[in-house]
């Protein structure tokens, strides 16, 4: 029975990586399909949610079936729970990048507003921190989980100064609200992003410690 349940683990562990590369590169597809106003991109991205939803059922599954045949219990319990929970957050990261590649598609019928520069700063730092959540995930390492939460509040400050120069230029332009608004959707999706990697950190945490740390004050 222990060989097999660790060979399951070893499946889903490997199930749910290639899950966050897909999600990770589908954010920077996303992203990119907005700066650049590529179309095509942006429907390629829409398109490949159908891929992460199916990838979500799938590990999903295996979990449920892991919980009816090797009954897991402490630890190993803990571990398909985590994965779970971190494949929902990954899901809808997917679906959060699917919205932003909408709004690229939405500015190309809209007056041209520069996209902010620190856009793409700050959806580097968020897919940084979906990567080192999942790393902290595979080595165990609550150090590592623990830097992803206060990662967040960098990720915070982006969407305020990027919400705030979208302000301004609106101000400025009022043609360009309709480009605008769509920019602030885009960029509020990337702040949702870097809250999903959070609760991937947050699940780590509680996978090696046992202690649920969500809604608790951030850790300093």
């Amino acid at each position: 029975m222990a060989i097999h349940l660790l060979r399951d683990q070893t499946q889903l562990q490997h199930d749910l990586l290639a899950l966050a590369g897909l999600v990770e590169q589908t954010i920077h597809r996303a992203v990119r399909a907005l700066q650049t106003g590529n179309t095509v991109l942006a429907r390629e991205v829409i398109a490949a949610d159908e891929q992460i939803d199916r990838e979500d059922n799938h590990i999903h599954e295996e979990c449920l079936k892991m919980l009816a045949l090797h009954q897991p219990v402490a630890c190993d319990l803990r571990r398909v729970v985590a994965v779970m929970l971190i494949t929902t957050d990954l899901e809808r990261m997917g679906d959060l990048a699917e919205e932003i590649a909408e709004r690229a598609l939405h500015l190309g019928g809209t007056p041209p507003l520069r996209v902010p520069d620190k856009l793409q700063r700050m959806a580097d730092l968020a897919t940084t921190m979906v990567r080192q959540a999942l790393d902290s995930f595979v080595t165990l390492n609550q150090e590592q989980a623990e830097r992803v939460m206060r990662m967040d509040d960098e990720v915070d400050r982006y969407n305020r100064e990027i919400i705030a120069e979208l302000i301004e230029a609106m101000q400025k332009t009022p043609a360009s609200t309709e480009a605008g608004l769509s920019l602030f959707s885009a960029t509020r999706h990337l702040e949702r992003i870097a809250d999903h990697a959070t609760n991937i950190a947050e699940d780590v945490v509680y996978l090696i410690s046992g202690d649920i740390v969500k809604h608790r004050p951030k850790v300093r």
